[in-house]
């Protein structure tokens, strides 16, 4: 659109709609080589999580339906319906001695290490002196396997020449097997498991701990109150997070137990657990491959509760 001054130039306003688009500061276009690092990026860890997780986990679901014994073609099993099932809680003799010893196992792995990793976390979170070197000390066994942990402590429990034996002065007739009395592995077992959990409980709350504003500390020591007030009062419920995240990892911990009672003795005389009896039913022979994929889909399914049990908490958390 032009106009006319006074002078008689002319002017020509620009409209807007012809006015150059300006690009949003910041705005960038992906070229076809950032599209397919980005693509490669997630989605080789898709397919991995995919092949190796998913895919697995519907196949075992799939198979407890069967009767598959693992000999030929998957195409030739038969669907049984529920009757894997059944037969696990109703005729197998080791499903409920197994549960029983997982609900132990989740009992004293949530019991006993909460209360020793809470109690070191407090203790390091001081910052005293050599503060790193003992949390290493104490997070060290988090990273050995538990078979690596359950070789250990047969140096430990050894009959004839276990340590806790000397110390006790258990000799001859009157030494203990530990790990070979059904009346006492499954407990020695649990203080070796125990012993390598603490510190991956310690390591969370230490990391809650830190978390923790020093404003809430600052205030109740003004209001008066004591250490232990100020920490059951004060610091505990912030950490509500950190106890949910314990609670499900120590259940996840119980149902998924395997390495240590396996190097035991494979899971049997007093260590039936339902990890161990999946392994016992799907490898090796008279492998029954659709009764022990019933066995670990329970599992599975006790896990998931828990599991949406987290996520539930979570996203209320998250939730302004």
């Amino acid at each position: 659109m032009s106009a006319s001054t006074t002078d008689g130039t002319t002017v020509t306003a620009t409209t807007p709609a012809s006015a150059p688009r300006r690009r949003r500061r910041g705005a960038k276009r992906l070229s076809t080589f950032d599209k397919a690092v980005l693509l490669l990026m997630a989605g080789i860890p898709t397919l991995v999580v995919v092949g190796l997780v998913w895919l697995p986990s519907f196949a075992t679901v799939a198979l407890s339906f069967t009767n598959f014994d693992g000999i030929g073609p998957i195409s030739s099993a038969k669907n049984v319906g529920t009757k894997n099932y059944v037969d696990v809680t109703t005729i197998y003799p080791p499903f409920k001695p197994a549960l029983y010893h997982n609900l132990i196992w989740l009992a004293v792995t949530f019991a006993v290490p909460t209360i020793l990793g809470m109690f070191l976390a407090i203790l390091l979170d001081r910052e005293l002196r050599y503060t790193r070197l003992f949390s290493s000390a104490f997070f060290l066994p988090v990273v050995l396997s538990l078979a690596l942990v359950g070789f250990i402590w047969q140096l430990i429990y050894s009959r004839d020449q276990g340590l806790l034996n000397a110390v006790l002065g258990l000799k001859g007739n009157n030494a203990v097997d530990w790990y070979g009395d059904s009346s006492v592995n499954l407990w020695a077992v649990l203080v070796a498991a125990s012993w390598r959990h603490t510190g991956y409980i310690m390591l969370l709350y230490l990391a809650g701990l830190k978390g923790v504003d020093p404003t809430l500390r600052e205030a109740a020591a003004i209001d008066g109150a004591s250490e232990a007030k100020t920490f059951f009062k004060v610091i505990f419920p912030v950490l509500r997070p950190i106890n949910i995240v314990v609670f499900v990892v120590s259940v996840i911990e119980s149902l998924r137990a395997f390495d240590l009672v396996y190097i035991v003795n494979k899971g049997r005389n007093g260590l039936e657990l339902i990890g161990a009896l999946v392994f016992n039913n799907i490898v090796g022979e008279g492998a029954r491959i659709g009764f022990g994929s019933a066995l670990a889909t329970i599992m599975l399914a006790i896990s998931l509760v828990f599991i949406v049990i987290y996520l539930t908490a979570v996203m209320r958390e998250e939730k302004p």
